[in-house]
């Protein structure tokens, strides 16, 4: 604006300048011109007097008087008689000329005759005479472009020094009039904003609007500041990308369920976060104007990622992505499948027997002295289906909150001596030696039945996969806050690999040696649920061909 204001000041001031010049120029030339004609008429009518008078020997005493104009007798039939310029005798019939002609049919005549050059112009004035001769005065003007030739430089000077002084005074009034402008404060009242009443309604103007903007921006960083916190207590992860996959906005879930550890990803690709064919497609897809959902694995997670393009004016400008962590879904899935999976399996192998059994009977094929035998079986399998089934109903009851079980003060040393009677006939049968050490009564809150499920489900194994007269050892002890009760054996051990898998439904380490022990695999995961009943916790230890400890860690009653 102060630059424009600069320049218009000096063309304003140059304009003016070369016009007044000119015009000025123009009025001094039409004064000098009317002035020179009056002068000539004067003389004309001043010589024409003394020649009527003297003759034209009045006309020789002017030779040495005056040479500044031109004075000429005319006959009346144009011949030259006089000049006090030129030789007579080679000047030409004057009869054709304007101010002759003029003067001879009315008496006096004038008339201005320029030079080929334009450079000057000449003035003429004829007056006839008693006897019928002319007398001519003329006389030399500068025309108005010799004139400003002449004047060329020091009007060009005048010019230089006018627009130097121009400029400087435009510069500080340029100055002058956009300080005031460039010193508006947007923060005052609105009838304190500016000095140029001219300029108050606009300053009312954008000082309303700015108000309204600060409003505006108020609210959209409240807005976004809201969106933000929500986003970032969200445990699925957002993220925000324009039509080439820069990424304009994320919470914070997202890089962490990604495994990026990179700094702000604002502004850089998508593709920075995760480069898997999979979620590669989803993002290309989105942004081609699909909605595509997928699974992808991450540092041993399972993520669900769905990808939805965002739509403006029916064009895809960019894409929203979702992610989330289906893992523990996923591993439910997987047990799911693994349970149906195994209950059929470990249902239809004694159906089966029995089946087969009773079919022989049926069709005869079973002599009469083996059908003890065949029944026995039938009993057998019949009874290690129950049990079977059972379990499962002692899990899925578990599973449901355990809600029809009574919590009560309840001795861990009573239960655990009530479990080892039960079971010491089965493992005097292999020669193994059952003892149970406390140094007290481990009293907790808790459901006899439950405890009573664990603790044997833990001997029983014990017994199971110990080897011939080994050792099982119960243990109670006590703490400030927790009691503990631990079976140890001497048996088999259970490998590395396997540890992590012994509490899961179904599992069991040497598939074959549980057949011909026997037991449902639901054993260990009965104690897991119920110890998750109790709020206990489960730690195991196992060296292969040692032995196995298996703790049960409970809160202490209160």
């Amino acid at each position: 604006m102060k630059k424009r204001i600069f320049l218009s000041i000096c063309i304003v001031c140059a304009i003016v300048l070369i016009a007044s010049l000119i015009l000025i120029l123009g009025v001094l030339q039409t004064s000098f011109s009317n002035q020179l004609l009056s002068e000539v008429k004067s003389e004309t009518n001043f010589i024409a007097a003394g020649v009527e008078k003297s003759g034209i020997e009045y006309l020789n005493t002017l030779e040495s008087v005056d040479k500044s104009r031109r004075i000429t007798l005319i006959a009346a039939d144009g011949t030259v008689l006089y000049d006090n310029v030129a030789n007579v005798s080679e000047m030409e019939n004057h009869s054709d000329r304007e101010e002759f002609i003029q003067a001879r049919d009315f008496g006096f005549g004038q008339s201005k005759r320029y030079s080929e050059t334009l450079s000057e112009k000449t003035v003429y004035c004829a007056k006839r005479l008693s006897d019928g001769n002319v007398i001519r005065v003329a006389s030399t003007q500068y025309s108005s472009f010799s004139v400003f030739i002449l004047l060329a430089q020091p009007v060009a000077f005048i010019i230089l020094v006018a627009l130097i002084l121009a400029s400087v005074l435009a510069s500080v009034v340029s100055n002058k009039i956009t300080k005031p402008l460039n010193e508006i404060d947007f923060d005052a009242k609105e009838d304190e904003g500016t000095v140029y009443e001219e300029i108050a309604p606009l300053y009312s103007k954008i000082y309303s609007q700015k108000r309204t903007i600060e409003r505006q921006l108020e609210a959209a960083k409240e807005k976004q500041k809201e969106f933000a916190m929500i986003t970032d207590a969200m445990s699925e992860g957002l993220i925000i990308t324009d039509l080439s996959t820069d990424i304009l906005s994320y919470n914070s879930s997202a890089p962490k369920l990604l495994g990026y550890t990179g700094e702000d990803a604002v502004g850089k690709s998508v593709f920075t976060l995760n480069r898997t064919p999979e979620f590669t497609d989803a993002v290309t897809s989105s942004l081609s104007g699909n909605h595509t959902e997928t699974s992808i694995e991450v540092n041993g997670k399972t993520l669900s990622v769905m990808a939805n393009p965002a739509i403006k004016d029916e064009k895809t400008v960019g894409a929203a992505i979702l992610i989330l962590d289906i893992t523990e879904k996923a591993n439910r899935d997987t047990l799911r499948r693994e349970f149906t999976a195994n209950v059929s399996h470990e249902l239809k192998t004694p159906l089966t027997s029995i089946s087969g059994f009773a079919e022989l009977i049926k069709d005869g094929m079973v002599k009469e002295k083996d059908v003890p035998d065949c029944a026995e079986r039938i009993y057998n399998e019949a009874s290690r289906l129950i049990t079977l089934i059972n379990d499962i109903i002692e899990i899925s009851a578990l599973d449901e909150g355990a809600g029809n079980y009574k919590t009560e003060a309840q001795s861990l040393k009573k239960i655990a001596d009530e479990v080892i009677s039960s079971l010491l006939p089965i493992a005097e049968k292999r020669g193994i030696k059952m003892e149970l050490q406390a140094d007290g009564d481990g009293i907790i809150n808790g459901s006899r039945e439950i405890l009573y499920e664990m603790i044997y489900n833990l001997c029983d194994n014990a017994i199971k996969y110990n080897k011939e007269n080994g050792n099982v050892t119960v243990c109670i002890s006590e703490s400030s806050d927790k009691v503990l009760l631990s079976v140890e054996d001497t048996g088999i051990g259970i490998p590395d690999a396997d540890k992590d898998r012994v509490f899961e439904r179904f599992y069991r380490v040497d598939k074959s040696h549980s057949r011909e022990i026997g037991g449902t695999g639901l054993g260990l995961s009965i104690v897991k649920h119920g110890a998750i009943f109790h709020g206990a916790a489960i730690s195991l230890e196992s060296t292969l061909d040692k032995g196995t400890k298996i703790t049960l860690s409970f809160p202490k009653q209160k």
